[in-house]
């Protein structure tokens, strides 16, 4: 059996391939995806039995999961999580999905060695997500597999689901159930907005944030992991980008990935950056600032104008905000209206260094980081001060404990860790915290 998902304490991506479509080779797709390796290669891959695959397809799916895990799975560097049929109202459904998992986990197919667990869509109630950890189980002691080493990740597509989130840790650990195998917690949009019977002008799904916030903390509360639904506007990158940095502020890491290019994205997009960035605060926007040659960062646009008054004052436009100050109201101002986007090796530096401190006996300490802004041609120095203290060290470390997992869990992705990095940063990352 591959490792169980409860061991890990982060998913990025979570990859969807149809298990058959038509043609001379209906396995296929999932052949291909059973191939991808570094950062096209998921942290969870499910083949998709469910809503990706043809209903009169599904039992040959099923036969092709056995086929190409059996063959592939071993060399997979992710997790596999094949997703059944299941549904709260329909018992039909529920049987057909248990049958797939008892062909999908007979031991002498050769599969199940590789397979960490199932997605199991369409849930209800937490009486429901019992009905479903009760299968498994019934699955693992039909098959001669130890008791709870599938793992079950509930995709939350209703109104019912999300309130059994609420429910979780009343009923995890009761002798009566096998909650503790759950892993993840799926976020489907399409169908939950369909369950909610909503509706926008544009046909286009809501946004759902009290769905994603409700997901990331049923996670948090019950040492699960909360992902995202699916993007489908699959040539939208900078969309993607702003789903993912929406869903991290809410803890939420993981997202479901259409595409291998979006495997790639969802794989990159929370690990820290390699060079840090400025952004600066223009009329209600965000503009993120170039870096120039000589390690400044400028401004290029029509929105922000700097002039150099002849005595030693500026006037400084930022939008329809005009005003004359001194070179330190200025540095103060810039400093107010800008962020600063933390790379990867201002993480260990600083992580490293709030170490040395404590090690010495203090408790806290000030940071200075020092940039030169460069607007209309016009150079302004801005220092920012922090104070670390052992919660700023805490909350640092999400990021650097995310990449230590990802080097330690993904071989096949070091090369690319250590090429976009360096030896030196990748080294000390993986000491510090």
């Amino acid at each position: 059996m591959a490792t169980h998902g409860n061991e890990r304490a982060f998913v990025r991506s979570f990859f969807t391939s149809p298990t058959a479509v038509e043609g001379d080779d209906t396995a296929e797709m999932l052949r291909k995806a059973s191939q991808l390796r570094g950062m096209q290669a998921p942290d969870v891959w499910v083949p998709d039995n469910e809503d990706a695959t043809a209903p009169t397809m599904r039992d040959e799916g099923v036969e092709n999961i056995v086929d190409v895990v059996s063959e592939h799975g071993e060399e997979f560097p992710g997790e596999i999580h094949p997703r059944i049929v299941w549904h709260r109202d329909d018992p039909e459904t529920r049987r057909r999905g248990f049958e797939h998992m008892m062909r999908i986990a007979d031991p002498d197919a050769g599969a199940v060695e590789h397979i960490d667990g199932f997605a199991v869509p369409e849930v209800g109630s937490i009486d429901d997500w019992k009905k479903a950890d009760e299968f498994i189980t019934v699955v693992e002691a039909e098959n001669g597999l130890e008791e709870g080493s599938l793992s079950m990740s509930p995709i939350v597509e209703s109104g019912e689901a999300e309130l059994a989130l609420a429910r979780i840790d009343r009923e995890i650990g009761k002798r009566s159930n096998n909650l503790e195998r759950l892993f993840l917690l799926v976020d489907g949009e399409v169908d939950y907005t369909k369950d909610m019977r909503a509706t926008t002008p544009t046909g286009e799904l809501p946004p759902w944030p009290e769905l994603r916030h409700n997901t990331s903390r049923a996670a948090s509360a019950n040492g699960l992991i909360a992902v995202d639904g699916p993007y489908d506007d699959i040539r939208d990158v900078e969309g993607y980008h702003e789903r993912m940095t929406d869903n991290r502020a809410k803890g939420m890491l993981g997202i479901w990935s259409l595409t291998p290019g979006q495997v790639v994205e969802a794989n990159t997009g929370p690990l820290p950056p390699k060079e840090g960035t400025y952004l600066l605060e223009v009329g209600g926007e965000t503009v993120e600032l170039d870096r120039t040659g000589g390690g400044a960062h400028a401004y290029e646009g029509d929105d922000v104008e700097l002039d150099e008054l002849d005595d030693g004052r500026y006037r400084l436009r930022v939008a329809r905000d005009q005003r004359e100050l001194d070179e330190d109201g200025l540095a103060e101002a810039l400093r107010d209206r800008t962020q600063y986007v933390v790379a990867m090796d201002d993480y260990v530096d600083s992580m490293a260094e709030f170490e040395e401190a404590k090690a010495a006996g203090r408790g806290a300490i000030s940071m200075e980081r020092t940039a030169t802004l460069v607007l209309d041609g016009v150079e302004v120095e801005v220092t920012r001060d922090r104070m670390w203290d052992e919660a700023t060290y805490q909350a640092a470390q999400t990021p650097i404990t995310l990449f230590q997992e990802v080097y330690e869990a993904r071989p096949d992705q070091r090369d690319e860790l250590r090429e976009t990095y360096g030896e030196d940063v990748v080294d000390r990352a993986m000491e510090v915290g």
